[in-house]
């Protein structure tokens, strides 16, 4: 194990996180995890050589980078400022990489606090699938100072295989909004388009013969039709209400900015309607089984 790289610490191994803290510390990163009520995951990174703290407190102390990867802003204001946090026993200097979907004016406060107590906070969500993130094929879009991004690089590579610095902190999380409501609004769109499809008589299969390597081709596209036509439910594993957390933090940065936001809200309501029906922890593609069900047809199978 090499010397001069920094400690690490990951608060957050589910989905994403397991992949990205087992290349971590696959490429010899001293790598301290935090304890979850999912043990698998916690259990397997111990046995790759991991440590594990059983609080954000014990964790930072034992930290100079620590990666969080939770479900939002309200998770890591609590994982920072709480009564057992990083904030209580993180050194001076420490870099918190912040790698879930947030708001940025809370990116932006939360940033402030820690440079307040020596402490810094970087931006850096992600790009990619749960697959991605296991192969450490992941994007990361960095909001964070210069000397702050030029720390934090060596380990994002661990996990990514593009790491772009945009700017200052919150920009990171400004464009990860501006990237889901392109991925949450295809969507919705291939939703419907999908259901009308078969409404009128065009199945989903020839749906995707036409669509499939044309200019409308895409990987998100593929991820989603691998569940229409497959009902490969692993295909893209991002839940429906974390889809609809992100855009209502998108509509909630729109209102700060200003900007009118017609289409974002009618893609917003798309995934509160499928939420408030119970569907929630389904993920994105399913979103197209909802949909076409509210219209009478199914976009299942046909043999």
């Amino acid at each position: 194990m090499s010397t001069t790289k920094e400690a690490v610490g990951f608060i957050g191994v589910g989905l994403m996180g397991q992949g990205m803290a087992r290349n971590l510390v696959d490429k010899g990163f001293p790598l301290t995890v935090m304890g979850h009520r999912n043990r698998k995951p916690v259990e397997e990174l111990v046995a790759a050589g991991a440590r594990e703290a059983k609080t954000p407190r014990e964790l930072a102390a034992q930290s100079t980078i620590i990666f969080l990867c939770v479900t939002g802003s309200a998770q890591v204001e609590e994982v920072v400022n709480g009564p057992d946090g990083i904030i209580a026993g993180a050194k001076p200097g420490t870099v918190v990489v912040d790698c879930s979907t947030s708001d940025p004016g809370s990116t932006v406060r939360i940033a402030a606090e820690l440079e307040a107590k020596g402490l810094h906070l970087a931006d850096a969500p992600l790009g990619g699938t749960p697959a991605q993130a296991a192969l450490g094929q992941l994007s990361a879009m960095i909001g964070a100072s210069p000397e702050v991004f030029a720390r934090i690089k060596p380990a994002c590579e661990a996990w990514a295989q593009k790491v772009v610095h945009l700017g200052p902190v919150g920009d990171g999380h400004k464009m990860k909004l501006l990237n889901n409501f392109l991925s949450m609004g295809y969507a919705a769109i291939y939703a419907e388009a999908l259901t009308l499809a078969q409404k009128i008589g065009i199945t989903p299969q020839t749906f995707d013969s036409v669509i499939r390597g044309s200019r409308m081709d895409c990987g998100f596209y593929q991820t989603f039709m691998q569940y229409v036509l497959e009902r490969d439910r692993n295909a893209h594993k991002f839940t429906l209400v974390n889809a609809l957390k992100d855009v209502r933090y998108l509509e909630s940065v729109a209102n700060a900015a200003g900007v009118p936001n017609p289409v974002g809200n009618a893609v917003k309501n798309s995934f509160a309607s499928a939420v408030a029906a119970g569907k929630g922890e389904d993920y994105v593609p399913m979103i197209s089984d909802f949909i076409a069900e509210r219209s009478g047809v199914s976009l299942g199978k046909t043999g």
